[in-house]
């Protein structure tokens, strides 16, 4: 199982509705990620807009392939574009880097 942390920033000004979009995730958009592999799945905001994310997979690689491919995942994330900084033109699931695990205790 791999385990995936990732980090993004979320614009200060759309916060409390970035926190209340991830209150009420559509239920498409959440059977899509199960589908697609995605397990233990959460977010974590700083109030400076520093969104962590970790998740874990078997394959992160074929986890992201299998959302792409959805629908759901297409519309979500163009909803979800203009709650960032710093995307460069990529979208939001395009723009999650993993950082490198130094230390894990079981």
């Amino acid at each position: 199982m791999q385990r995936v942390c990732f980090l993004l920033r979320v614009r200060r000004d759309r916060l409390d509705e970035y926190r209340e979009r991830h209150a009420a995730v559509w239920p498409d958009m959440l059977a899509a990620l199960s589908g697609a592999g995605w397990r233990n799945y959460s977010l974590f905001l700083r109030e400076d807009g520093l969104l962590v994310g970790y998740l874990e997979t078997e394959d992160f690689a074929r986890a992201r392939a299998a959302m792409a491919e959805t629908e759901v995942n297409a519309r979500w994330q163009a909803e979800m574009s203009g709650f960032f900084e710093e995307l460069d033109g990529a979208g939001p699931d395009e723009a999650m880097r993993p950082l490198t695990e130094v230390f894990h205790l079981a």
